[in-house]
């Protein structure tokens, strides 16, 4: 994306891949919930997660050593022109379906259409920018731009490429337990809807001599089964049902771990740093609805959560609490003063950025960390009162026409339920009646796919060259469109244009500038109350499934890991 790649042409693996990683055994993960579809590309339904890279390919395969630079994988070459307002992929003559069938650009320009029409939201939103697809030749396909874009060139050569005579328009939206037909390395061996997938590695895979693939992909099953709440998820992973597990829980990472197989050597327990900007959690609020139209009451129910109660008595101190959207990385305004390309950025939106936040010096609300922190409480009823709600009979109302503050929080776990819980007490201070709704996994995602909430949980995970995505996550455009990860409603003429200036960025210097003007702007905002992250990642695993020593960017990734010698 800016730079140069940090490989050269003739590399032959990542660094942070085992390259003489055997190959064989299985891998089982678990995950808590449900699915209804192996179909990851459409709005409908809730995918499984791991069709994508596993089953289907795309023309270029991501670095996990870089913030964002694209390798070869199913197109051999790329080409481009200094203002990148197109792209040309040659395709690799040796790329195979999973049923033998050769790879033509006939089924990239299909996979182009198909997903242009009715993938989901952001594969619309990106693809729309093509103002033509058209094929070169035998092997090359070229893709013309309605105007230079300094990201479309990677997006595009990260699509995924589908069978053209292999999968059926008529039918793509709707949900199926039968995978796409794709070149990947795993195909589908057998599916419990809703319960298990086991993925079988195929032998004729296409792509194993790949320096892109080599240390990747090594066991020859990847099992996941699905557990209906996250204890009987753990459960399952002490006993050796599954082999790994990503912590979430502080609680449960100090404490419940101290079990025979830990002690004994025979489960690792592993802190694991990232270099990646920390993952964004909150609790946002729906600004579609009132009264979270008015950043007044947002403000006023942000004051009302206690972080350092919550860190303390939650999660045993072993969070560190969100506030950037970009937390950890350069690309974070949070502590900085905006210097003056910045501040030149901002300059048509005066009214876009918190002085405080301008400046550097705001920090999410802290507290005594008592639970009942009178100072807080103060500032927050001074909120609602300016947004027109006052406290009568111990119970916050609408100063208008009585009607109460009472609003609701849609959750999909028992995790997120204990927070809510916490928080539903702290705002009882206020006279607030926080309602709680527990709800299955798929109703959970279909609820928040169509914005069906006042309040719900989310993470957004962002990476170290956020582009066009962020539109998807924070643009005007995605405000109404349901599929979008835009859960507030946000509409911002100035997020819009940070996002332009970012995607428009010729320079590391000029895209980190663009970043952290975003980033302020999302902060002042107030649409979300900022939660908490963890330092890394926290890994369990049996002791026979090995890593790499060497980390990514990223962390640890489950692709590079293999099957070591039985030890339970």
């Amino acid at each position: 994306m800016h730079g140069a790649p940090l490989y050269p042409a003739d590399f032959s693996h990542y660094a942070s891949v085992n390259p003489a990683a055997p190959r064989g055994g299985r891998l089982v993960q678990g995950a808590v919930g449900a699915f209804d579809s192996l179909n990851p590309f459409i709005v409908r339904g809730s995918p499984a997660p791991f069709v994508r890279w596993n089953i289907v390919e795309s023309l270029m395969a991501r670095s996990p050593d870089e913030a964002f630079t694209v390798y070869a994988l199913l197109a051999r070459s790329i080409e481009t022109d200094d203002a990148r307002s197109y792209v040309a992929f040659e395709l690799d003559e040796r790329a195979r379906f999973a049923d033998g069938t050769p790879l033509t650009v006939a089924d990239v320009i299909f996979s182009f259409e198909l997903l242009k029409a009715r993938g989901r939201p952001n594969m619309r939103s990106y693809y729309a920018k093509v103002a033509r697809a058209q094929a070169m030749g035998e092997r090359l396909v070229r893709f013309d731009f309605a105007g230079a874009d300094r990201e479309l060139p990677l997006i595009l050569g990260l699509m995924p490429i589908l069978a053209r005579h292999a999968t059926d328009t008529a039918t793509f939206e709707q949900t199926s337990f039968r995978a796409p037909l794709g070149t990947g390395p795993y195909e589908v061996a057998t599916v419990r809807p809703g319960e298990s997938v086991i993925l079988r590695r195929r032998a004729d895979y296409w792509g194993d001599a790949l320096p892109v693939n080599r240390g990747l992909y090594n066991f020859a099953e990847l099992r996941y089964d699905y557990y209906r709440e996250v204890n009987g998820l753990f459960e399952a992973f002490k006993r050796g049902l599954t082999d790994i597990r990503f912590e979430t829980d502080p609680g449960r990472w100090s404490s419940g771990y101290d079990i025979p197989a830990v002690r004994d050597g025979r489960i690792l327990r592993e802190d694991i740093a990232t270099r990646v900007p920390k993952p964004y959690s909150a609790l946002i609020f729906n600004m579609r609805r009132k009264p979270f139209d008015d950043v007044r009451v947002r403000a006023g129910m942000m004051d009302l959560f206690d972080a350092e109660w919550a860190n303390a008595n939650l999660y045993f101190g072993l969070y560190q609490r969100n506030g950037s959207f970009f937390d950890g990385s350069e690309l974070s305004s949070r502590g900085r003063p905006a210097e003056p390309a910045e501040r030149a950025l901002l300059a048509p939106f005066p009214d876009a950025v918190l002085p405080q936040v301008m400046d550097g010096t705001w920090q999410p609300p802290a507290s005594d960390g008592s639970g009942r922190d009178r100072a807080r409480l103060k500032a927050a009823l001074e909120h609602f009162e300016a947004g027109g709600y006052v406290l009568k009979g111990g119970r916050l109302v609408a100063a208008a026409d009585g009607r109460p503050l009472a609003p609701e929080v849609l959750v999909g776990t028992y995790d997120q339920e204990r927070l809510a819980l916490s928080w539903q007490r702290m705002l009882k201070r206020a006279g607030i009646e926080l309602s709680i709704r527990l709800v299955d996994g798929a109703q959970f995602e279909a609820r928040k796919t169509n914005y069906d909430y006042d309040i719900v949980p989310y993470i957004w995970d962002q990476s170290l060259s956020p582009g066009n995505e962020q539109a998807f996550y924070f643009g005007s455009d995605a405000a109404e469109t349901p599929g979008t990860r835009n859960f507030m409603g946000l509409r911002s003429p100035a997020a819009d244009a940070m996002i332009e200036a970012l995607l428009a960025a010729r320079s590391r210097e000029a895209f980190v500038t663009a970043v952290r003007a975003l980033d302020r702007v999302l902060i002042s905002a107030r649409f979300s109350l900022p939660l908490f992250y963890t330092p890394g990642e926290w890994l369990a695993r049996w002791r026979d499934v090995e890593r790499p020593a060497t980390l990514s960017l990223r962390g640890t990734l489950a692709e590079t890991w293999w099957q070591g010698e039985r030890k339970r």
